[in-house]
């Protein structure tokens, strides 16, 4: 007699299908999003209502006086503008250097190609807090500290978006490159006109990663500016905090936070379609 083959709806299946698929989303997703939800909670509480053995999850009021508490505590526009340029100047750069140095290794013909692509994939293995006290002593004696530049410059080396956008430009079809070329088409024409439109997905994705940790950096933003005016908001947390003794200023800290993530979580949401589609396109073997 044959075994009897169980439909797609039958309990087994959809037993399987909730504690091996769905139940691990959904506690994965409450691990991340919870914390945020009681964050932008909590920046609208006040110290009473924080320090309370009761479980009052809402707070008695939605009026933002934590918020206008702590922009009158730290300056706050002056944070945002200096992130905003850190941010852009930054990560424009980085994504810039990643396509022109991926295109090279590519699609330029010079000797050594092998071993610079190793020396590229060596910096991803070197972690930043090893280069802190070099790039510190560099930056300072060329009078970097408390600079716009002196935040952006020892960030710029780094070999994450050429790797990818290397691994996406072996994928692109060889016919259409070798055409170009008879036709006469400059290394820039090829670049601009072919590669960055078919790549957009994966520049995309190296720009999305990029501005989502220029946003983020703290360390060193913390060691290189001591200027206030400076800072940028994630160190301005700290300045927030510092100035803000006890529990009292719970309320503040967290209102802050929220400041700070919202812009990178916004420019995430609107990209994030990009991250898969540029991450599997440079699924390729070399």
């Amino acid at each position: 007699m044959l075994p009897r083959h169980e439909g797609p709806l039958s309990r087994r299946n959809l037993v399987a299908t909730l504690t091996t698929g769905y139940l691990p989303i959904v506690l994965a997703t409450l691990v991340v999003v919870l914390p945020l939800v009681w964050m932008v909670l909590a920046s609208f509480k006040s110290p009473s209502e924080l320090l309370t053995q009761d479980l009052d999850v809402l707070p008695n009021s939605l009026a933002p006086s934590n918020y206008a508490e702590a922009a009158k505590t730290v300056p706050f526009g002056r944070l945002f503008l200096n992130s905003v340029l850190v941010t852009a100047i930054g990560a424009s750069i980085k994504v810039v250097l990643a396509v022109l140095t991926a295109y090279a290794l590519v699609f330029v013909r010079f000797p050594g190609k092998r071993i610079i692509f190793a020396l590229v994939l060596a910096t991803l293995m070197v972690p930043p807090q090893v280069s802190l006290l070099p790039n510190y002593v560099l930056i300072s004696d060329l009078g970097g500290a408390d600079t716009y530049w002196g935040i952006i410059l020892p960030g710029l080396a780094t070999g994450f978006g050429t790797f990818l956008l290397r691994q996406q430009f072996l994928t692109l079809p060889a016919s259409i490159m070798e055409a170009a070329e008879i036709d006469g088409a400059s290394h820039w024409k090829r670049l601009t006109r072919i590669v960055v439109p078919i790549a957009t997905p994966a520049i995309a994705t190296v720009a999305l990663v990029n501005i989502v940790f220029e946003w983020n950096e703290y360390l060193w933003p913390l060691v290189i500016v001591s200027d206030p005016h400076m800072m940028t908001l994630p160190v301005g947390l700290t300045l927030l905090q510092n100035s803000e003794s006890g529990a009292d200023g719970y309320g503040l800290v967290m209102a802050g936070t929220v400041l700070v993530i919202v812009p990178v979580l916004v420019i995430f949401a609107a990209f994030q379609r990009y991250i898969v589609s540029g991450l599997t396109q440079g699924a390729v073997k070399d």
